[in-house]
């Protein structure tokens, strides 16, 4: 029984002279035309497998390129299809500003089925010596994640960048402020207007985000807690709220001390919003705001943070690792790491444990005074 003939648009079938079965099919091509892509099968169901893949993408606008794209076409279209709509906005703006200045200028000229080990080590030293070894490895990392995609998208047999090691980063020493020093900070800020913010970054270890996308509707000061659900971010030119680092909302118990400078906020903030005029106040329940209620600025938290440690004599530290300090501290008050991992909010363990705890000098001569006293030799008996 003959076969019955695809419908417009579907592509066709037929034997070809050596056995095997051809199909063609248009389908869009990342720069937005169309143009026919040619599949084959050792069977006509296999082709005509092959053929109605070719079809639903057509179908679903999903670009199928006829020959191997290049790197400087495939990674604009990656960042569109595949990051810009799952990942944060701050990964999207990050992974682009890698594509742009790094990966297309070395590597755009290459097509994704010809790039070898060979480009992509030269493109990570070049990267090292125009930037730096950790900017390579973030190159790196955004090459990786787009050739991976390639390969799923069956455009690609196998990803070579996981051929190549990224490049080895010496990590910055972390020095965060002792328990001496961060009592220093917190008395010189307590005339500051952010002083209420410094004070949840020094005990609860909140993100910068974090803190400024706090919303009293989070903060319930009778039973002491606070619940973490948004963060502010700005991408280039645009200041807006998002969810947090992992997306997920987290509850943290209140200090005794975090109380009063709360309750100092919200007084401050009504005073504020009663010598603005109505038509200058933007209400938006956020807890620390601007003298109109607009959210702040996060670069302006950091300005003033700096400002005061730099005022008060104290060794410069980013705002960010005060959050290395309170791990540091709960550690050392003995709380049990998974409940440290919970207050940080991080999504593994192993963030906390390698990256923000941090061993006082007085905990190493303790933890040495142990070892002195177990294999002390032990005098002869008289």
């Amino acid at each position: 029984m003959a076969r019955k003939k695809n419908p417009n648009g579907a592509g066709s079938i037929w034997q070809r002279p050596d056995g095997r079965y051809e199909a063609r099919a248009y389908v869009p091509q990342p720069d937005g035309t169309r143009r026919r892509k040619t599949v084959y099968g050792k069977t006509w169901e296999e082709c005509d497998t092959k053929r109605q893949e070719l079809v639903r993408r057509d179908r679903q606008g999903i670009p199928t390129p006829t020959r191997s794209a290049k790197l400087s076409e495939w990674l604009p279209f990656w960042l569109e299809t595949f990051v810009k709509h799952d990942r944060k906005r701050t990964t999207y703006a990050k992974y682009e500003t890698h594509v742009r200045r790094y990966l297309i200028p070395h590597l755009g000229s290459k097509r994704l089925e010809t790039l070898g080990v060979p480009d992509v080590r030269r493109m990570l030293a070049a990267v090292t010596a125009q930037a730096s070894a950790a900017t390579a490895k973030e190159s790196h990392r955004v090459l990786r994640s787009a050739l991976t995609a390639a390969n799923r998208e069956e455009l690609i047999s196998r990803n070579v960048v996981m051929l190549v090691p990224a490049p080895r980063v010496v990590q910055r020493e972390l020095k965060p402020w002792d328990l001496d020093e961060t009592l220093t900070f917190l008395e010189a800020s307590r005339r500051d207007p952010l002083y209420a913010a410094f004070v949840l970054a020094v005990a609860l270890g909140l993100r910068r985000g974090e803190i400024l996308g706090l919303r009293w509707s989070d903060i319930d000061l009778d039973r002491r807690t606070l619940t973490v659900r948004n963060q502010i971010q700005r991408v280039q030119k645009e200041l807006y709220a998002d969810s947090t680092k992992n997306r997920r909302s987290r509850v943290i118990p209140l200090p005794r001390m975090c109380v009063a400078p709360l309750r100092w906020q919200r007084m401050r903030q009504v005073a504020l919003q009663a010598a603005a005029k109505d038509k200058e106040w933007e209400e938006s329940d956020y807890v620390f705001t601007t003298r109109t209620g607009r959210p702040i600025e996060p670069r302006n938290i950091s300005r003033s943070f700096e400002r005061i440690g730099q005022d008060a004599g104290l060794p410069r530290i980013r705002l960010h690792d005060v959050r290395h300090g309170c791990a540091t501290l709960l550690f050392a008050a003995g709380v049990a790491p998974r409940v440290v991992m919970e207050i940080l909010g991080h999504s593994q363990i192993a963030v906390t444990m390698n990256i923000y705890t941090h061993v006082a000098d007085s905990g190493r001569r303790e933890a040495m005074g142990h070892m002195d006293r177990l294999l002390r030799r032990r005098r002869p008996a008289e």
